[in-house]
């Protein structure tokens, strides 16, 4: 814009310089024609009075002429300070006041006197170089027969002529000078008071490029200028609620997609990938900065998404499947590819569109797997019992020994099924949250002890020793009853699943302490030196009814629900549980709560 302003400002300058000149260039022309005219007639004036006072006579010889008109040519040169010529009808100058007549050349195709042959007055200027000057002649004819018939010429140096159109110019120059200079500033402040506007519009429309939308021009008016700038600010009014509303509907689609389910790739009618969301990026390792932009065959996606997605591509129609893919970890996905529109006629590309049907499937394999456990667990003592009734009713009954011994298996059957029959209803409130938990301060020396002493006779049965380790002055917010039942949960089976003469550590220790002694968690671990776990078999022993041994966990009465019970009440305090086992070695189970419970 400052180069618009300056060409414009130039422009002006320009305009107004080339007037001025134009000007100036017409007036000096105009005074020297004034003033030579004037001359003219004046000198005209002149010679019709040399005419009528000059005592004309014929001289009796050709050098008496000489002298005589040379005489008079001198005498008017002092009187009119003009150079005097007396030129005869042939041309021959016979007189002259600067110069000696008999050696003139002839004068008669000299331009003012060959114009006042013809018109009676003749002019004309030309440098002289008797006098190294331009001059003015003029010429009359004079017709005083006999004494005379030829021409007065009279010449007058234009030196004063050419001083005053000098002056004039220098006049003129310094009066361009400062009018150029006033034009300069004037045209500058127009161009700038111009300019400035349009500048402002184009910072304005600048912004706007970038996304500015809520620059406005200042201009104002009801010019074109004016005009101008009301439009850019109508414009970006529009554009700022077109944008606000693109991008709330932006944010809420984008909302939409992070929140989404289901995984979702676009692919366009290039095979281009154009879209992705964050399952998606989950669901197959991706990362959306990477394979945005770049064909569908080159990304590492599984090459079956890859054919469906060609597929649709190819024949535009639906199709529904479920794949199992193995990056970045084993999944099932339930895939479906849909055609997209822009509208009926535009064609758009595909939609890759993933559920993960994992988990989903494992809950129901889970479920199967509950009933069926459920099914056995509740038939095995079922038919214990209705067995060993049925032989007592056959007549056992009468044997004293032989009912005693049945009617104690009857109630260990009835005990164990009561036991499974209260952990599946306590399990079931659990899970659907429905047990409340009334979280108070518990401190942990005097909770552990109580509890280890709950179960040191269990232990001393089996020659168990119990060593116990509790962090002095520690507290933790819990639910007493619920803490309790995860500690003897595990302990419990740590002592059943170790062999006699074994030992189970528990210890009770508080994580990160700063340097004022605070700390935010507390580790719980216990441990033992028993049979220990396969390592196939930890990733699922807080499954409900999974058993390692099957044979030896009936054995122990357990109805293999206890595990997944710690797991829910520990996940319900905010915690985490974690297992480390080598078989033959042993077990240990690792606690961390937070030491205080939010909301």
């Amino acid at each position: 814009m400052t180069r618009f302003r300056t060409r414009l400002t130039l422009v002006i300058i320009s305009l107004i310089s080339v007037s001025v000149i134009t000007a100036g260039i017409y007036m000096a022309n105009s005074f020297k024609n004034n003033y030579i005219e004037q001359l003219e007639q004046n000198m005209s004036r002149e010679m019709l009075l040399i005419e009528q006072i000059l005592p004309w006579k014929v001289p009796a010889t050709i050098e008496e002429e000489y002298n005589f008109y040379s005489d008079w040519a001198k005498k008017l040169d002092n009187s009119t300070h003009s150079r005097v010529t007396f030129i005869k009808s042939d041309g021959t100058v016979v007189g002259d006041s600067l110069s000696d007549a008999r050696q003139m050349d002839n004068h008669l195709q000299r331009e003012e006197v060959a114009a006042a042959s013809k018109d009676s007055f003749g002019s004309s200027i030309r440098y002289s170089d008797t006098v190294n000057e331009n001059m003015l002649y003029v010429a009359i004819p004079i017709h005083h027969a006999p004494e005379f018939d030829g021409y007065i010429r009279l010449a007058m140096s234009l030196k004063t002529v050419d001083d005053g159109v000098k002056e004039l110019w220098a006049y003129l120059g310094l009066g361009l000078f400062i009018l150029i200079l006033a034009a300069a500033l004037i045209s500058f402040r127009i161009a700038y008071s111009l300019t400035k506007p349009i500048e402002n519009m184009t910072r304005v429309a600048k912004r706007i490029t970038h996304m500015d939308y809520r620059a406005r021009t200042a201009t104002s008016g009801t010019d074109e200028i004016g005009q101008l700038g009301a439009a850019i600010n109508a414009m970006a009014d529009s554009l700022q609620v077109q944008m606000t509303q693109i991008k709330e509907q932006q944010n809420r689609l984008q909302s939409v997609l992070e929140h989404m389910m289901n995984g979702i790739i676009m692919v366009d009618e290039e095979g281009q990938i154009v879209l992705t969301n964050k399952k998606a990026e989950e669901l197959l390792g991706i990362k959306s900065k990477a394979v945005i932009g770049q064909q569908l065959s080159d990304s590492r996606i599984p090459f079956e998404l890859i054919e469906m997605v060609h597929e649709t591509l190819g024949k535009r129609n639906l199709l529904q499947d479920e794949l199992t893919i193995y990056y970045p970890e084993e999944r099932l996905l339930d895939v479906n590819v849909v055609p997209v529109y822009f509208t009926d006629q535009e064609w758009a590309g595909v939609l890759l569109l993933m559920q993960d049907m994992s988990k989903i499937r494992q809950l129901e394999r889970m479920r199967s797997e509950f009933v069926a456990n459920v099914s056995h667990e509740l038939k095995t003592p079922i038919a214990a019992v209705k067995g060993f009734t049925e032989t007592l009713m056959n007549g056992a009954i009468h044997d004293a020994e032989i009912a005693q011994s049945f009617l104690k298996i009857i109630h260990d059957e009835s005990e164990r099924l009561n036991r499974l029959i209260g952990d599946i209803l306590q399990l079931s409130k659990i899970e659907a949250k429905r047990v409340p938990l009334l979280f108070s301060p518990v401190f942990m020396p005097s909770f552990m002890e109580d509890t280890v002493n709950m179960l040191r006779k269990e232990a001393a049965k089996k020659h168990i020793d119990i060593s116990m380790t509790v962090e002095e002055d520690m507290y933790i917010e819990a639910d007493e009853d619920r803490l309790r039942q995860i500690v003897l949960n595990l302990l419990s089976n740590a002592i059943n699943y170790t062999p006699d003469g074994g030992r189970v550590n528990i210890t009770a220790a508080p994580l990160a302490v700063n340097e004022d002694g605070d700390y935010d968690q507390v580790r719980i671990r216990i441990s033992d030196t028993g049979i220990g776990i396969p390592k196939k078999d930890l990733p699922r022993i807080f499954e409900r009814f999974y058993r390692v041994d099957k044979a030896r966990s009936r054995g122990s009465g357990g109805t293999g629900l206890g595990l997944s019970i710690v797991k829910h009440l520990v996940d319900s305090h905010h915690g985490t549980i974690q297992v480390e086992s080598t078989v033959g070695v042993g077990t240990t189970f690792t606690i961390e709560m937070p030491v205080l419970q939010e909301g």
